[in-house]
């Protein structure tokens, strides 16, 4: 999307690109803290409905012995103190102090789930389960709503397609998740180290600087199309299929491909995978026909010449 929000810039800017490339990479790190408070919120909300009931005039037997599984989930009391959590949502201001309806909607939803009404359920104990039902409200009810994902993208226009892809990120930090790691608990860091971050840049920088010869390579290798036809996301994916291919030589070809045959479902038109996957294939024959790139250490597996 980076790469497109610059093929429609009037000016050649490449630094002023990759300032908002990290920006947003960094609004999407945003989002992977603000949903996981979403989840503190409606616990707090189920606290906060258990405390009105009892204050009732003529609360019920219910009333004044509920059901407090939920708000006692060992796993949203251990995010709830996490230090780096904790510091993160503070530095960034992150709140739902403004949008005070989206936990109560999510509140309602939940209740009227039937994966809430399993987990209540009196035989369902223990750490385990309370994280797993804690990815599932992410992963599945927060996920699916489309008033959650319609409040995000009026928040911000970098949130716009980010809801699946950090749902995911949740899922794989809290199932890492350990009842005697406590407050320290790890949370997924913006980049794996400073070779990812140097990865996100290079790619970018590259397929920007190389443009010229990755579409003159694109137009020799689809027959019949001029590649003035031929759909801008598509001419992308494949530009930085080609960069990748050519100036990570711990990459596999393969990995490669098959990444960006996924970004093709996700980014381009329902037919545009195939056709991408074709292009690239006849691509690879020619760079490597002409020695173009080379490929080293992890980079060799399952790099099978043709002959």
């Amino acid at each position: 999307m980076a790469l497109y929000a610059f093929n429609r810039r009037e000016d050649d800017d490449i630094e002023l690109a990759e300032k908002e490339l990290f920006f947003s990479i960094g609004k999407t790190y945003d989002l992977y803290h603000y949903l996981l408070l979403l989840v503190i919120e409606v616990a707090d909300i189920a606290a906060e409905k258990i405390e009105q009931a009892r204050q009732k005039k003529m609360p019920t037997p219910q009333d004044l012995d509920p059901n407090k599984k939920f708000i006692d989930n060992k796993l949203i009391e251990q995010l709830r103190s996490n230090k780096a959590f904790k510091s993160y949502v503070s530095s960034r201001k992150l709140s739902w102090a403004n949008n005070q309806h989206i936990p109560r909607l999510m509140y309602n939803m939940m209740l009227a789930w039937d994966k809430y009404e399993d987990y209540m359920k009196p035989e369902v104990q223990g750490y385990a389960a309370d994280r797993k039902f804690v990815i599932s409200l992410v992963t599945r009810l927060f996920a699916e709503s489309e008033d959650l994902e319609a409040n995000f993208e009026e928040q911000s226009i970098y949130w716009n397609d980010d809801m699946e892809y950090v749902a995911v990120m949740i899922e794989k930090t809290l199932k890492k998740f350990r009842p005697e790691e406590g407050e320290n608990a790890r949370m997924m860091p913006l980049y794996k180290n400073k070779e990812d971050e140097d990865f996100v840049k290079t790619l970018f920088r590259k397929a920007i600087l190389h443009i010229k010869q990755n579409s003159e390579l694109i137009d020799r290798n689809t027959t019949n199309w001029e590649i003035e036809r031929i759909a801008l996301m598509d001419i992308l994916v494949m530009q930085l299929a080609i960069t990748e291919i050519m100036e990570f030589p711990e990459i596999p070809v393969k990995v490669t491909l098959n990444e960006y045959i996924e970004i093709a479902k996700y980014y381009c038109t329902s037919k545009s995978s195939t056709f991408v996957n074709g292009i690239l294939d006849n691509i690879v024959r020619e760079i490597r026909e002409k020695g173009l790139f080379t490929k080293t250490g992890k980079g060799l597996i399952g790099d099978v010449i043709e002959d």
